[in-house]
């Protein structure tokens, strides 16, 4: 497989019912909804699903985000929309071969700016992702450049509110999203 040969494409209406299939099948925390500003992404070789990703908005609260950025509590509500949550990313079965998933990242890291903004409306200057130690190691975000920084908590949201992760505690990883503009 030649790795130029992969495209990264947003999900249509008519794929997201096979997308939220193949991720409650194969991803280990299984489909998530689409809930305020998220957008899915299919990775394609020659029309054939090989990787799937979704980004969402961030997470509310996360230290070591929080003190990496220096923003007041003031300003972080009105700010956070700026930083978007790598919320799934899953290489489908079969298709696990070297240096895939950082030509992934890269691909999106692309494309995700502009598409968030002519959705959403606004810029994206931040990515972020949470990698559970338990089960990854976060090769693929570091061969990609994001930066570690930090364990959490281990807190994660749900419909009440938020609650611990059975004592596991998340890597937060950072990639700043850079203009590609010319003057």
């Amino acid at each position: 497989m030649n790795l130029r040969e992969i495209q990264v494409q947003p999900v249509t209406r008519h794929e997201e019912q096979q997308f939220q299939e193949l991720m409650q099948m194969h991803h280990y925390l299984g489909r998530l909804p689409k809930i305020s500003e998220t957008l899915w992404y299919t990775v394609r070789w020659h029309e054939q699903w090989i990787a799937l990703l979704s980004f969402s908005a961030s997470a509310w609260k996360c230290s070591a985000r929080d003190k990496w950025i220096g923003w007041s509590p003031r300003h972080q509500y009105d700010r956070l929309k700026l930083v978007v949550n790598n919320s799934r990313f899953l290489i489908l079965p079969d298709w696990h071969i070297p240096n895939l998933g950082s030509r992934v990242l890269s691909l999106c890291h692309k494309r995700l700016p502009t598409d968030w903004k002519n959705i959403f409306g606004h810029p994206v200057l931040l990515l972020e992702t949470f990698v559970d130690p338990l089960h990854f190691h976060g090769t693929v975000y570091k061969a990609a450049n994001w930066q570690y920084l930090g364990n959490t908590k281990g807190f994660r949201r749900n419909g009440k509110g938020y609650r611990p992760r059975d004592g596991a505690f998340w890597a937060d990883l950072l990639h700043q999203i850079r203009s590609t503009r010319r003057g």
